[in-house]
């Protein structure tokens, strides 16, 4: 090979010269984004060696090329191809050279003659005869991605050992630099994965509400993971439902959307993969025949990914990524199933509130009366508002109940939240009710409500309030009010001043033996009796103060007329509060001229 042999030798310009060029390679090596990017640098060095015209240096992945890149000293401008290969019909190097690679070192085969040429190059790349001898060097990059550098020279050689040996140096430097660069990628990418299912979960966890945490997951992976996103839930017969769908093409969701709802090929890939533990994959191949290979609007589906949706052992969906590019999916199998899991618990999370918000209101309302009683001479409003952060029910209750010509108006609040402050709300209610019903005058009703709570050793201290209205002779009401530690009712009359009635006692179910005295006021026709609890009077707004304090001038607007006075209090109260949410109860009665 020349003077190729002298360069071998130990301590030589030209072994120092390499060694200074392998040193640069390694430099620039730490610092580069891929391995292909140090080909100009590796095929200058290659070429610098006595005998070598020219350099050829491919990719693969398994037995397929994904790139190829020639240099020679005629041309040192790189020629690069990569698939498809327009320019032969045959592969250019042959993929027999893995068998080389079982090892996982660098191997060196040498070729000699018309083969040389024959195994690099089609015709007319290189001229005729030339290279007369060739070294391929094969060498792992990881898993089933490996590389050759292939190297032409014009002129048969005494000893190809020290190229050899240079050729392993360079394929070592390349090996090692690759492993280091998958690494940092592999790292990167997990921190960009980790940042955006943390993003996730945050934006997922900031609603319980479950049509909008489909949104918000569907919105989420378009276009971070996909082109498209579909979700599909389970409903109560089993039957896989489109809930949500997002597409980077605005006006293509609609397309996207009925082929969710009744595509047969789509329905049974889903059902078989929400089965599965891992997602599934599928090539363009395969969608070529599937409603994907060509959807109007959208264009062909390069592949798709659908994942189960998994919470708590049971199966609630699945998850589908539609890409339109050619190369593999963005997202990772790592970044799809987790993706998935939180997907899956915030839904199920949302839909388990949901169902025991539900829940929750229909034991609320069994807890309230279903109408208030027709009193003629007499308009009765009520409201009830439900604290929104509520996941139990609420102690606060009212009730209305006709005693002769009149009737009997009871609000109260029982203590704390849940089953327990449930059950005492039950219990303070029908126990009231029953004894209005049998005449009981309020103040000995609460008395002896006191008494049951005690006996039975009610944990839960309750307030109430109890308001008797009569018909009075010169056409307006007699109000007989009694109070056990509730807030005291308000009168609005009819020029629209807004009263307190005195009244005052202890709570029930703390001290035995505590009689409750009642007060007596006047409803004349017009005036209005505004009962409530205090989750009325504690909002509190932005500026720190307490609806409390507004509170006889919104009982002088909302009571004053109209219709449905109750409700708009309570709407006052909404719009006023910032924070302070407590559940509210409201019992408003309006004097009229009675017939």
């Amino acid at each position: 090979m020349g003077g190729s042999g002298s360069e071998g030798a130990t301590g030589s310009p030209g072994e120092q010269y390499w060694a200074e060029r392998l040193h640069a390679l390694w430099l620039a090596a730490d610092v580069a984004h891929d391995v292909t990017g140090l080909a100009d640098r590796v095929y200058d060095m290659l070429l610098s060696r006595p005998g070598v015209v020219s350099v050829v240096g491919t990719r693969w992945s398994g037995h397929r090329m994904t790139y190829l890149r020639l240099v020679s000293s005629e041309e040192r401008t790189p020629i690069t191809w990569r698939p498809p290969f327009s320019d032969w019909s045959e592969p250019v190097v042959r993929p027999g050279t893995t068998v080389a690679l079982d090892g996982g070192a660098p191997v060196v085969l040498e070729h000699t003659g018309s083969g040389a040429a024959a195994a690099l190059w089609p015709g007319g790349l290189v001229p005729a005869g030339r290279p007369v001898a060739a070294l391929e060097c094969a060498f792992p990059l990881a898993g089933d991605d490996w590389a050759t550098l292939w190297v032409g020279l014009d002129r048969p050689a005494e000893s190809t050992d020290p190229l050899r040996a240079q050729l392993v140096q360079v394929a070592e430097v390349l090996a090692t630099s690759n492993v280091r660069l998958l690494a940092h990628h592999a790292h990167e990418r997990r921190q960009v994965e980790d940042a955006f299912l943390a993003e996730a979960s945050l934006q997922m966890d900031t609603s319980l509400d479950v049509d909008e945490t489909l949104r918000r997951i569907a919105r989420l992976a378009v276009p971070a993971v996909a082109e498209g996103c579909l979700v599909h839930l389970y409903n109560g017969a089993g039957v896989l439902r489109p809930v949500a769908s997002a597409h980077v093409a605005a006006f293509a969701q609609g397309r996207l959307r009925e082929l969710a709802e009744d595509d047969d090929w789509l329905v049974k890939l889903l059902r078989e993969s929400s089965e599965r533990r891992e997602s599934t994959l599928v090539g363009a191949a395969e969608l070529r025949d599937s409603p994907f290979g060509s959807v109007p609007g959208i264009g062909a589906v390069k592949s798709l990914s659908v994942t189960p949706l998994r919470a708590r052992g049971r199966s609630l969906g699945t998850l589908t990524f539609l890409h339109h590019r050619a190369e593999a999916p963005v997202a990772t199998p790592r970044l799809l199933g987790d993706l998935a899991s939180r997907a899956a618990l915030a839904i199920d999370t949302s839909t388990l509130y949901e169902k025991r918000r539900s829940h929750v209101e229909v034991l609320q309302r069994h807890l309230l009366p279903r109408t208030l009683p027709d009193v003629p001479g007499l308009r009765l409003s009520s409201a009830y508002r439900v604290a929104d952060s509520s996941l139990d029910v609420g102690g606060d209750f009212y009730d209305a109940v006709a005693v002769g010509d009149g009737v009997a108006l009871l609000i109260g609040d029982v203590c704390g939240r849940g089953a327990e402050a449930a059950a005492v709300t039950g219990l303070a209610r029908h126990t009231l009710r029953t004894l209005l019903q049998e005449g009981t005058p309020p103040g000995i009703a609460l008395t002896r409500l006191n008494d049951t709570l005690i006996a039975e050793g009610a944990a839960r201290f309750v307030t109430a309030l109890i308001a008797l209205l009569s018909p009075a002779r010169d056409g307006g009401w007699d109000v007989e009010i009694a109070v056990a530690g509730h807030p005291r009712p308000l009168v609005r009359r009819a020029d629209g001043s807004v009263t307190e009635v005195d009244g005052a006692g202890a709570l029930l179910g703390v001290i035995p033996g505590t009689d409750y005295r009642s007060v007596r006021v006047l409803l004349e026709p017009g005036a209005s009796l505004v009962m409530f609890t205090d989750g009325l009077t504690e909002a509190r707004g932005a500026d720190g103060t307490f609806f409390e304090a507004g509170l006889p001038a919104a009982v002088a607007e909302c009571s004053g007329g109209g219709p449905d006075p109750a409700g708009r209090l309570v709407a006052a109260a909404s719009a006023f509060r910032h924070s302070g949410d407590d559940d509210t109860a409201l019992l408003i009665a309006t004097a009229e001229e009675r017939p």
